[in-house]
């Protein structure tokens, strides 16, 4: 039979779409890895990787081993995480990710809080956009994401912990009243700044802005709300912000934050984890306390 390490030398190659690298992710030399491949397809009856001089490319069997394999090996992950925490729950690892739109407004809280009611869990922390956290939780590497649902994949189950009111930052104007509320009509015809392609938020904000004129949106590249609000403080346009970013990123007194009438546009955020895993009672523990973190109403 098959062993799972064949099986995860495999789906390394698949993902690293180089033998260097994929040995190098395995921890094992490049012959090492590339001989137990062989192995595997031997005892498979099956050619799953087709070889060229420098080159090579998977199969289409191999393509669906490698789809095979991914199950088999996040089942076994999940069997063996429960094994470790089946008596020590709210204990041990914890591979969490986070995104870059959430990461640095919530967790200055989150952390200390997580620390404070779970204090026997060692969390591993990684930052990546939405779909690469995404990825990294369906094969495995990681346990739990900080995110902001919905998720398309079956295999993902997410916990709503609350919603993120989005707020138009604009330059300051001696007319403007921040205390009045806006309709999200208003946004039309303003030059929109957004995040550059690849941020969940930019997709939420066009969602918000559906009226808005796409010969007004800015073009920047921008990857951090820092440099977006730094463009509204100058007069280059204006931004969507999340509630939970003001704090952070309005500090400079040429900018002025506009609220939205009701029923006000927001995001949600919440935790994400694979269906499977053994370890869903923790996940909701931990979601029912980072939900505390709400902004007030």
């Amino acid at each position: 039979m098959p062993t799972l390490k064949q099986l995860k030398y495999l789906d390394a190659l698949a993902r690293e779409r180089n033998y260097a690298r994929a040995a190098s992710s395995c921890h094992i030399s490049q012959p090492a890895l590339s001989m137990q491949i062989k192995e595997l397809e031997a005892e498979l009856g099956l050619v799953l990787v087709e070889r060229g001089r420098g080159t090579f490319a998977m199969t289409e069997a191999g393509e669906e081993i490698v789809r095979r394999a991914r199950s088999i090996l996040r089942a076994t992950d999940d069997l063996v995480d429960y094994a470790r925490h089946a008596d020590r729950p709210l204990s041990g690892t914890l591979r969490f990710g986070v995104i870059p739109t959430i990461a640095p407004y919530l967790l200055p809280r989150a952390l200390p809080l997580i620390r404070a009611r779970f204090p026997d869990i060692a969390l591993e922390l990684r930052e990546a956009q939405t779909a690469d956290v995404v990825d990294d939780l369906s094969r495995g590497v990681l346990d739990l994401v900080l995110l902001s649902p919905p998720i398309d994949a079956p295999d993902i189950e997410t916990f709503h912990m609350f919603d993120d009111r989005f707020l138009l930052v604009t330059q300051a104007d001696a007319t403007l009243d921040e205390r009045k509320r806006i309709d999200i009509s208003s946004i039309s015809g303003r030059r929109l700044l957004l995040l550059s392609e690849g941020h969940c938020l930019r997709e939420q904000a066009l969602s918000v802005c559906r009226t808005a004129d796409r010969d007004t949106l800015g073009e920047l590249g921008a990857t951090s709300l820092t440099t977006i609000v730094q463009m509204v403080a100058n007069g280059f346009g204006a931004t969507l912000l999340p509630e939970m970013a003001i704090e952070a990123e309005i500090r400079d007194d040429r900018t002025a934050l506009l609220r939205f009438r009701d029923p006000e546009p927001s995001r949600k955020i919440g935790l994400a984890w694979r269906r499977t895993s053994a370890r869903k009672q923790d996940f909701v523990a931990i979601g029912e306390a980072l939900s505390e973190l709400a902004p007030a109403a």
